[in-house]
């Protein structure tokens, strides 16, 4: 008995459920419109329109509504896109010159393309109040879908001349399982398919360019249908201006302003030196926080940023040299802080002249010597007979004339080489900054902007 009454309780339930599925589609049949009941009649949504008589053809148009951020750090950019779909079914003839626009929902009725695209990150349907879909049905069997998606798609950048550089991302279209023989993609209207870019307004970019194009996607499992968009992204370079490159070259003339105070203010010079190198080195660490970490580029404005520093930087060294060579001329210094100028640096020329003198006369007295230590020659040329005795030790004299000789060079470099006023440095400094500062930037822009 056990078995029969469960059985029996197994009947009764499929059959309870079979009659709520068939109540529930007389139900749907009864929302559905009669010319909707008719299409759908003996409509399979599961194959293709034109299963077996060639591939079905599918027009795209791109709407672009806005595109909300383009990131540097993640090389991406998010935009919210309305795309449309067309194709013809023919399972979807009807009479009458009307189309028939439904609910959103209802596209679960339908076959739908299975497009998808390629480089997105992330993607969303809007779906506030209801889902954003639209159907439309036409008489002759064409059929418009249309989405608004809101998709993070990968950009790949090239840095190289940032913030002076143009990016060309793209948006690619793909059917996910459909091949060519099965499906066909196409611009509805060729370049002109693609609309909203001429009205959009971007933060940090001026869109120059777009255009569409059509190819193959090839994968192990077969050739795919692919429809590109690619638009052209050229950088605002105002912001950049403002905010890096005019606050960067106004430190460096700060830093010329050292050149203009006595070097016997040790503090001022010191101070503005260090503050300048100090504000330059937070402005790079700043200009650097909107863009990737690990990141292999030299970018145009860490050239930039790296020449203000190194002018700065020079600055700098230059108090340094100037300060230590006037140290070793402490007389020099005295003299032209107190006015006597010309007499002391007469004493200091006298002086090192006289140091030169001194070495000379002694080099001329070592030739000398040298000179009565060498035989004396018969009136044939041939050297007379050296009287047997103790021989003259030649070889050191010779190394002594030599040593001589050589100091007289060095000293002669380094009186090349000598500062004669180190005050002379700051003047010379005054005109050779400035004017090797305009001809880098003259070069730098030349290059980044024209190259």
């Amino acid at each position: 008995m056990t078995f029969f009454s469960s059985l029996f309780t197994i009947l009764f339930i499929s059959r309870f459920l079979e009659n709520s599925l068939l109540n529930a589609e007389v139900k749907e049949g009864e929302i559905l419109p009669p010319t909707i009941q008719k299409l759908m009649k003996g409509y399979n949504k599961y194959l293709r329109p034109f299963f077996d008589n060639g591939p079905v053809t599918v027009g795209m148009s791109l709407d672009i509504a806005s595109i909300d951020t383009i990131s540097e750090i993640n090389m991406d950019y998010t935009a919210t896109i309305f795309l449309r779909q067309r194709w013809t079914d023919e399972r979807l003839l009807f009479e009458g010159n009307k189309s028939l626009s439904l609910d959103g929902r209802l596209v679960e009725l339908l076959w739908v393309p299975d497009t998808f695209i390629v480089d997105s990150k992330k993607s969303f349907l809007h779906d506030i109040t209801v889902e954003n879909r639209l159907i439309r049905i036409f008489p002759n069997g064409t059929v418009l879908y249309a989405l608004r998606i809101t998709t993070t798609v990968a950009c790949n950048m090239d840095l190289t001349k940032y913030p002076m550089d143009k990016q060309t991302c793209t948006l690619q279209l793909e059917s996910w399982g459909y091949n060519v023989n099965d499906v066909m993609f196409y611009w509805a209207r060729g370049n002109e398919s693609v609309s909203g870019l001429d009205t959009l307004r971007l933060a940090q970019y001026t869109v120059e360019d777009h255009y569409t194009s059509a190819s193959e996607a090839v994968y192990e499992t077969g050739n795919y249908p692919k429809l590109i968009f690619h638009f052209e992204l050229k950088r605002s370079i105002l912001y950049f201006i403002l905010e890096t490159y005019v606050p960067s070259s106004l430190l460096v003339v700060l830093s010329w302003v050292s050149f203009w105070i006595s070097q016997s203010s040790v503090p001022a010079r010191i101070c503005i030196g260090v503050t300048t190198v100090l504000t330059m080195t937070t402005l790079m660490m700043g200009a650097r926080t909107s863009l990737p970490n690990a990141n292999c580029f030299i970018k145009a404005i860490d050239v930039y940023l790296g020449i203000c520093f190194s002018f700065i930087f020079g600055a700098l060294i230059e108090y340094a040299v100037a300060h230590f060579c006037t140290l070793h001329h402490p007389d020099c210094n005295n003299a032209l802080m107190y006015g006597h100028h010309h007499h002391h640096m007469h004493d200091c020329e006298e002086e090192m002249n006289g140091m030169l003198t001194t070495i000379s006369d002694s080099s001329r007295l070592k030739r000398r010597k040298d000179t009565a230590a060498d035989p004396p020659k018969a009136s044939d040329g041939e050297p007379e007979p050296v009287p047997s005795g103790p021989e003259t030790p030649a070889e050191p004299v010779s190394r002594c004339a030599k040593s001589i000789t050589l100091l007289r060079k060095i000293l002669r470099s380094v009186n090349c080489c000598h500062v004669k006023n180190p005050h002379y440095i700051d003047n010379y400094s005054r005109l050779t900054f400035p004017l090797s500062f305009i001809i880098v930037n003259l070069l730098y822009w030349t290059y980044y902007l024209y190259f």
